[in-house]
């Protein structure tokens, strides 16, 4: 007998109205052509707006940007009626874009289902479905990946890879980590963020022992260097080391990416010391000439513990049958909505079929053509930007002499002009990108240096 479900779903009237709204959808979205500015009507009630609500947060926003709910691919319309270029989609989250008609009918079909938040007790066959895509994805060229827990955030998934990599490591307890790494800002993890400003105030939860990260400019050196410190940190602590946290792709450092060579040194070591490796995937998933980052670097036969997010909507932890943890240790109320899962579903699929991995795949393509036009801008303007920098849908540059204030500024003028970007790093602070790689054209870029090099000159001289 059929499914009570599957005949809701496929009732006609049903996906006719499913179809006549994504068909108003594309209607609407031909409007996105170029950013726009705001509309003056709008400015002062949108202001007072953001204003209230930066008082209820107990914080400015960082961009006056209060979305109106519609976009089209690169570009996104605020609640002033302007329209930007966005090219840091919302620090790594939309990869497809804004209002991705396949998101959106994934998010359609998705919300007509039983409940709007999975969890502990209550999961949907979506759950099931997108947990082994995951697993299938992170496995292809073969990775001992054997399991997958999801979970409503990054920094949970994180959380939950050290949980696992204590519980099978105890009673070691400290964590191994590189300088100017980035996991998030819990409690526990703020610890091991090498950003003192996180932690201020904040217990000590965690011993962390740093490692300098890989140094392109002198890679052998960089490699011996790292394992030394190594070497000298498991000596002053013997048998004392649960686990080491790796980004393969420094993201808030300034977009530094490590190489196979140097992971591999490092990672051979743990494995001889029982060190679990986890892998951060949080901001690199989907980005690089492979699915995972682990993947591009070829560490398949290392890693034990991976976490994922930010591109994939809902969160997840993957890790090998050595780690699994013991009952109780993993549970939830919410693991993410019914709509994120759905979504994350679309993403990885989306970027698999339309070619985006391989050395020659739409990843690795959009990076080569952007950092060419960059170049363009430094031959031209030398004294105004250095770089560029990163790797896949990664990339930053340095405007000016790099010092956070004219970075700042610089990025603030961008938004005014139409542009969406951020900052990374310290001494130097770059100009960083997230780019929306499953929508993104060459077009588009070429408007966006335009309106970068327009910027810079506009901030010449100015602090």
């Amino acid at each position: 007998m059929t499914l009570f479900a599957k005949k809701f779903f496929k009732d006609p009237d049903v996906e006719t109205s499913l179809s006549m709204l994504l068909q108003k959808l594309g209607e609407h979205q031909k409007v996105f052509s170029g950013p726009k500015p705001a509309d003056v009507q709008k400015t002062q009630s949108y202001q007072e707006t953001i204003e209230a609500f930066s008082k209820i947060r107990a914080g400015q926003l960082y961009y006056p940007y209060l979305s109106s709910g519609l976009g089209q691919g690169v570009f996104i319309e605020l609640g002033d009626g302007s329209i930007k270029y966005d090219f840091i989609i919302g620090i790594g989250v939309h990869l497809l874009g804004h209002s991705h008609p396949k998101i959106i009918e994934a998010c359609l079909k998705a919300s007509l289902r039983d409940t709007v938040m999975q969890g502990n007790l209550q999961q949907d066959e979506l759950s099931y479905e997108f947990s082994k895509l995951l697993l299938d994805t992170a496995t292809k060229n073969g990775a001992k990946l054997s399991h997958c827990f999801l979970t409503s955030s990054g920094v949970m998934a994180n959380e939950n890879g050290l949980k696992i990599a204590f519980q099978k490591n105890t009673p070691k307890d400290r964590i191994l980590a590189f300088e100017k790494c980035f996991m998030g800002r819990t409690l526990a993890l703020s610890q091991i963020t090498d950003k003192p400003a996180f932690r201020e105030g904040l217990p000590i939860t965690y011993k962390i022992d740093y490692l300098p990260f890989f140094d392109a400019s002198c890679p052998k050196e960089s490699i011996q260097k790292t394992l030394s410190v190594l070497k000298k940190y498991l000596d002053q602590f013997p048998n004392q080391h649960a686990v080491m946290c790796f980004e393969l792709v420094q993201g808030e450092a300034g977009f530094h990416p490590g190489s196979h060579e140097f992971f591999v040194a490092i990672m051979h070591e743990l494995k001889k010391q029982g060190i679990a490796i986890l892998v951060d995937e949080i901001q690199t998933f989907g980005r690089l000439s492979e699915p995972f980052a682990f993947q591009h670097f070829n560490l398949d036969d290392y890693v034990d513990i991976v976490t994922v997010g930010k591109a994939t909507q809902v969160c997840a932890t993957l890790f090998t049958e050595n780690y699994r943890p013991k009952p109780g240790l993993l549970s939830q109320t919410f693991t993410g909505s019914t709509t994120a899962i759905a979504s994350g579903k679309v993403v990885i699929e989306e970027l698999i079929k339309n070619n985006h991995f391989g050395k020659n795949g739409k990843n690795q393509k959009m990076f080569v053509f952007f950092e060419s036009k960059l170049k363009e801008i430094e031959k031209r303007h030398p004294d105004l930007i250095k770089g560029p920098y990163g790797i896949g849908g990664m990339i930053a540059f340095t405007p000016f002499d790099g010092t956070k204030e004219k970075t700042t500024s610089f990025i603030k003028k961008l938004f005014d002009n139409g542009v969406l970007a951020f900052t990374a790093g310290d001494q130097p602070t770059r100009t960083r990108f997230l780019l929306p790689l499953g929508v993104i054209t060459e077009k588009d870029i070429n408007a966006v240096c335009e309106i970068v090099e327009k910027t810079l000159l506009e901030c010449r001289g100015h602090p």
